[in-house]
C-alpha cells in the first residue's frame, strides 16, 4: 500500500514510558521453543481424517481420537482467539491437583533443608508407579501410560519446582520432564502400532480415484504407517514445546495497534508535515514488498518489532490473528495456502470448496522466499517449514528436539508431495521445486543418521543423552537396539540415575504387557538392578512386586537376598506377607535365606586342635536370628527343624554351646507335634524319611545339650565347695564357742553340698549315658535310610559323633573320678569297647591312648584302697 494522506495517528514517538518498559523487558530471557510452529490442535475421525489439518502447522495425526466418525474439522483462523485457544496454562485445573494438598505445603519447608531437595521430593514416584502398575490390568495398558505421564508432570509441578533451585534439583526436574515426554511418545506411537496390528486383516475404505488432493492424502495416512507415525513424532515434539512455552501471550508485546510499521508511518508523516528530509533514508511506500523493492529500511523500532514478531510467528506459525492484530493481515494471508484442495460437490450436496487450488504455486513461492537472503531468518524458517525446505529451517534450530522436528516435518511433507505426484493430483508448478526435494528418499533411520552427522556441537552432545537415545529407538521401533543400550548403561562404571532406572523397568514391563519379543537377559538385568536399588533405598513395600516379575528361580534368590537385609523383627512378617501376595514361593525363599546365612561361615567342619573362641559373635547371632524366618508360618516347622539342626551342628562342632542353645530355644516346643499333625492331615502314610530323621536329629541335639548343661551345673557346683573355717585361738570361752558354731555350720554346708553334688553327679552321668547309648542305632545316626542322601549332612553328623562322643566320654570320666567313683569309671571302658554300640570307632588313636591313661589312674586309686585294678575286693 503506497503511503497516501491518511488521517493523523497518535505519534508513536511520544512513548517514552512504553519504550522504557520495552527496554526492560528485552533484558528478560524469553524462552523460545523454535520447533513449536503450530497452534490449533485438531481432532478428526480415525477413519476419514482431515489431512489438511494434519499437514498444517499444529495438525494432529488422526488416530485414537473421540471425534464422531465422518466429522471433518475446519478452521476459522480469522475468528479464533489466539491468546485463549493456543495454550493451556500450566496453572489451569490445578485446584484439584496435588499442588494444593496439605502434605505438599508441609513438605516444602523441609525439602529446602535437604542436601538434594529435588530427589527427596520425587522419592514418592517409586511407590506411585507401583500403585499405577498394580491398578491397571493388561487391557488398560494405555491408561497406565497416561497415569505415568500424570505422575511425572504432577511431581514436576507440585513438588520439584518448589524444592529450591540447586543443581541437583534441576537435574531431577530435567529427568522427570524427559520421562514425561517419553511416556507421551510411547503412548502415541504404540497406540497406533497396536491398532495397526489389530487392523491387518481389515480392509480399509478406498475413495474414488483422483477425487481430490485431500482424499488422496487421507487414504495415504490411513494405509501408510510410516507417514502416520512420522506425523505423530511431529505432534509429540510440538506438544512438548507447548508445555514448555506456557502462556505465550505473557511473553510477547507488540506496540503496533492495527497499524503496520507505525514508527515508519509516523516518520513519513512528520517529514511530509515539516517538509524536511529524513536523516536516515527510509522506505517511502508501505506495501509489504517496499523494503525489498526500494532497498530501503524501516524505522529502527519497526525493524525490532518485525524481528520479534517473525521470531514468535515461527513459534506460532498459524497465529494469523496475531498478524492481524499487529496490522499485518497480508502476512496472515501468506500462511493460508497450505490447505489441500477438495471439492465436495462431486460426491455430495452443495458445500463450500475447501483448500487452495493453486497450492503448488503457493508452495513454490514459499520455497523461494525461504531461499531469499534479505528476509529475516525466522521468516525464512516459517516458509521453509510450509514448503519442506530443510536448510533454512535448520538455520534457526538449536536443540536435538528442534532438529528432529525439522527433519520429520520435511519428511512428512516430502512423502505427501510424492503421493500427490504419483496420483496425478499435483499441479505442474510443483516442478519448480528443486529436484533434490522431489527425489529425496527420507526414512526414519536416515533422519537420525543426519542428526549423528550434524555440525551443531549441542545437537551432537544431546544425541548422547539417555532419554534422547531412548526416544530415538522408540521412534524407530527398534526394541532390540533399545535393550542393547540398556545393557551398556547397566555395565557402565557410573551408576544410572535412580529415576532413569525406574523408567527403564516400567517401560520393559509395558512392552511385556503388549506381548512384544524382548531380549530376556537384558530385561532380567534391568529388573534385577531396579530391585537392588529398591533394597538399597529400603523401599520395603515395593520389592516383592518387582521381584515377582523375574523368573521364579531368580526371584527366589533375589527376595532371599532382600530378606537378609531385614534386621528389624517387626518388619519380617510384613515382608513375608508382601511376598505371598506377590505370588512368590515364600517357603523356598525363607529356606534359602537361612541357608545363605548359615553357609557364609568358612570355618571347616572338622577336629580343632587349637584353642577355640566359643563365645557368640555377631555372625553367630545372625545365624541364630535367621531361624525366625521359618517360624512365622506353622506350615514351615519341618523346614525350621532341619535348618536349626544344620546351624546347631556347626555350633556344636565349634563348641559354641551357648549359640546352639539359643538356636534350640528358637524352635517352639510343639514343633514335632505340629509336624506330625500336619502330615497326618494330608496323608495316612508314613511320614517322609527326611522329616523323621530331622526330628530324631533334633532329639539327639537336645540330649547332647542337656548332658552338657548337666556337666556345667556339676562343674560349677563342684568348684564351689564350702571352705573350712580356720580355728580361732582358744584364749577365751566366747571365741571357743564361736569356733564350734562355725565348725557346725561348715559341716552342715558340706553335707548339703555333698548331697547336691551326688545328685548332680547322678544327673550328669544319666544324661551323658543318654547320649552315648542313644537308642535305635546311636547318637546322630539316622533311623531311616530310605531317603536321598545328603552327603554334606552325613559328613557333618559323622564328624559330630567323632567330636562330641569322645568329648562327653572324657567329661563323664572326669566326673566319676572326681567323685571317687573309680569302679564306675572303669565300667565306662566296657561300654566304649562294646560291639553293641561300637563307640570305640569314633575315638582316634590318640584319644584312646589318653582315655586308657585316665583309666589307669582310676585303677591305681582302687589299688591304693585295697581293691583290685577293676574295683573288686581282693580275696585272700
Amino acid at each position: 500500500v503506497v503511503f497516501r494522506g491518511q488521517n493523523e495517528l497518535p505519534s508513536p514517538v511520544v512513548r517514552d514510558d512504553e519504550v522504557t518498559v520495552a527496554a526492560r523487558r528485552r533484558r528478560k530471557k524469553v524462552a523460545l521453543i523454535v520447533f513449536f510452529c503450530f497452534v490449533f490442535l485438531l481432532q478428526v475421525t480415525p477413519r476419514v481424517p482431515d489431512v489438511s489439518s494434519i499437514l498444517a502447522p499444529g495438525g494432529r495425526t488422526p488416530r485414537y481420537t473421540h471425534t464422531p466418525r465422518g466429522v471433518l474439522s475446519s478452521l476459522n483462523l480469522d475468528d479464533s482467539d489466539w491468546t485463549n485457544s493456543m495454550y493451556i496454562s500450566p496453572g489451569s485445573g490445578l485446584e484439584n491437583s496435588s499442588f494444593f494438598t496439605d502434605d505438599i505445603t508441609n513438605l516444602s519447608s523441609a525439602l529446602l533443608k535437604e542436601d538434594d531437595p529435588g530427589e527427596t521430593a520425587a522419592v514418592s514416584l517409586f511407590s506411585d508407579f507401583l500403585g499405577s502398575f498394580q491398578k491397571h490390568s493388561l487391557s488398560a495398558v494405555f491408561d497406565l501410560l497416561e497415569d505415568y505421564q500424570a505422575l511425572c508432570q504432577n511431581k514436576v509441578i507440585s513438588v520439584v519446582l518448589r524444592a529450591g533451585q540447586n543443581s541437583k534439583t534441576a537435574g531431577v526436574r530435567w529427568l522427570l520432564q524427559q520421562e514425561n515426554c517419553t511416556w507421551r511418545l510411547i503412548n502415541s506411537l504404540y497406540k497406533d502400532r497396536v491398532q495397526l496390528a489389530l487392523e491387518d486383516d481389515i480392509l480399509m475404505d478406498i475413495g474414488a480415484p483422483n477425487e481430490s488432493e485431500k482424499v488422496v492424502v487421507q487414504q495415504l495416512f490411513q494405509r501408510d504407517a510410516i507417514i502416520r507415525q512420522s506425523q505423530l513424532v511431529v505432534d509429540w515434539l510440538e506438544s512438548i514445546a507447548k508445555d514448555q512455552i506456557g502462556d505465550f501471550s505473557d511473553n510477547i508485546e507488540y506496540y503496533a495497534k492495527n497499524v503496520c510499521w507505525e514508527n515508519t508511518l509516523h516518520a513519513l508523516k512528520m517529514r511530509r508535515k515539516s517538509g524536511t528530509a529524513l536523516t536516515v533514508p527510509l522506505v517511502t511506500e508501505l506495501d509489504p514488498d517496499a523494503p525489498f523493492r526500494q532497498q530501503r529500511p524501516l524505522a529502527d523500532l519497526d525493524r525490532e518489532d518485525d524481528a520479534r514478531l517473525l521470531k514468535n510467528l515461527f513459534t506460532l506459525i498459524r497465529a494469523q490473528r496475531l498478524c492481524k492484530r499487529c496490522g499485518q493481515a497480508w502476512r496472515a494471508a501468506t500462511l493460508e495456502g497450505w490447505k489441500l484442495y477438495h471439492d465436495p460437490n462431486l460426491t455430495s450436496e452443495l458445500q463450500p470448496v475447501e483448500g487452495n487450488p493453486q497450492r503448488g504455486i503457493w508452495k513454490a513461492c514459499c520455497w523461494r522466499m525461504a531461499e531469499e537472503e534479505q528476509i529475516n531468518r525466522y521468516e525464512k524458517a516459517i516458509y521453509a517449514s510450509l514448503s519442506g525446505n530443510l536448510k533454512p529451517l535448520l538455520a534457526v534450530c538449536e536443540s536435538w528436539e528442534d532438529y528432529v522436528w525439522a527433519h520429520f516435518r520435511v519428511m512428512v511433507d516430502s512423502l505427501v508431495e510424492k503421493e500427490l505426484i504419483s496420483s496425478g493430483m499435483s499441479h505442474q508448478e510443483v516442478e519448480t521445486l528443486p529436484r533434490e526435494y522431489l527425489e529425496a528418499n527420507w526414512t526414519m533411520e536416515k533422519v537420525f543418521e543426519e542428526l549423528q552427522a550434524s555440525e551443531s556441537k549441542r545437537v551432537l552432545e544431546e544425541t548422547k543423552e539417555h532419554y534422547h537415545i531412548i526416544q530415538k529407538f522408540i521412534i524407530l521401533g527398534d526394541l532390540d537396539g533399545l535393550l542393547d543400550e540398556f545393557s551398556e548403561w547397566l555395565n557402565a562404571v557410573k551408576p544410572l540415575p535412580s529415576h532413569l532406572l525406574r523408567f527403564m523397568t516400567h517401560v520393559i514391563l509395558f512392552f511385556r504387557s503388549l506381548g512384544l519379543a524382548l531380549k530376556e537377559e537384558v530385561c532380567v538385568n534391568v529388573l534385577t538392578s531396579y530391585v537392588s536399588l529398591l533394597i538399597h533405598d529400603q523401599q520395603i513395600e515395593l520389592v516383592a512386586s518387582y521381584v515377582s516379575q523375574l523368573p521364579s528361580d531368580l526371584a527366589t534368590v533375589q527376595y532371599a537376598s532382600f530378606l537378609e537385609t531385614i534386621t528389624q523383627p517387626e518388619l519380617r512378617p510384613r515382608c513375608l506377607e508382601l511376598g505371598t501376595d506377590s505370588g512368590l514361593d515364600v517357603t523356598a525363599i525363607t529356606k534359602l535365606v537361612v541357608e545363605n546365612v548359615r553357609e557364609r561361615d568358612e570355618t571347616e567342619f572338622t577336629h580343632h586342635s587349637q584353642t577355640l573362641d566359643t563365645g557368640t559373635t555377631k555372625e553367630d547371632q545372625k545365624k541364630i536370628d535367621v531361624i525366625d524366618w521359618l517360624l512365622f508360618d506353622p506350615a514351615h516347622r519341618a523346614e525350621a527343624l532341619k535348618q536349626s539342626n544344620a546351624i546347631m551342628r556347626k555350633f556344636l562342632a565349634l563348641q559354641k554351646h551357648d549359640g546352639a542353645k539359643a538356636v534350640f530355644s528358637k524352635v517352639p516346643e510343639d514343633s514335632m507335634k505340629k509336624i506330625y499333625s500336619q502330615w497326618m492331615a494330608v496323608s495316612d502314610a508314613t511320614m517322609p524319611a527326611e522329616d523323621e530323621n530331622a526330628i530324631r536329629e533334633h532329639l539327639c541335639i537336645r540330649a547332647y545339650l542337656e548332658a552338657h548343661e548337666a556337666f556345667t551345673d556339676w562343674f560349677s557346683h563342684s568348684s564351689s565347695a564350702p571352705q573350712k573355717p580356720a580355728p580361732a585361738p582358744e584364749a577365751k570361752f566366747t571365741e571357743k564357742v564361736a569356733n564350734e558354731m562355725r565348725e557346725k555350720e561348715y559341716q552342715a554346708a558340706l553335707t548339703a553340698w555333698s548331697c547336691r553334688l551326688d545328685v548332680l553327679t547322678e544327673d550328669v552321668k544319666e544324661r551323658i549315658y543318654n547320649v552315648l547309648l542313644f537308642v535305635d542305632g546311636g547318637w546322630m545316626v539316622d533311623c531311616r535310610q530310605d531317603v536321598e542322601q545328603d552327603s554334606e549332612r552325613s559328613h557333618e553328623m559323622a564328624t559330630l559323633r567323632s567330636l562330641c562322643l569322645p568329648r562327653l566320654s572324657f567329661l563323664l570320666l572326669s566326673v566319676l573320678q572326681n567323685s571317687s567313683r573309680h569302679q564306675e569309671a572303669l565300667r565306662l571302658a566296657d561300654i566304649i569297647s562294646s560291639d553293641q554300640h561300637s563307640l570305640y570307632q569314633v575315638f582316634s588313636k590318640e584319644e584312646l591312648r589318653r582315655f586308657l591313661q585316665k583309666l589307669r589312674e582310676s585303677s591305681l586309686s582302687l589299688l591304693d584302697r585295697g581293691f583290685d585294678p577293676l574295683g573288686y575286693e581282693l580275696q585272700s
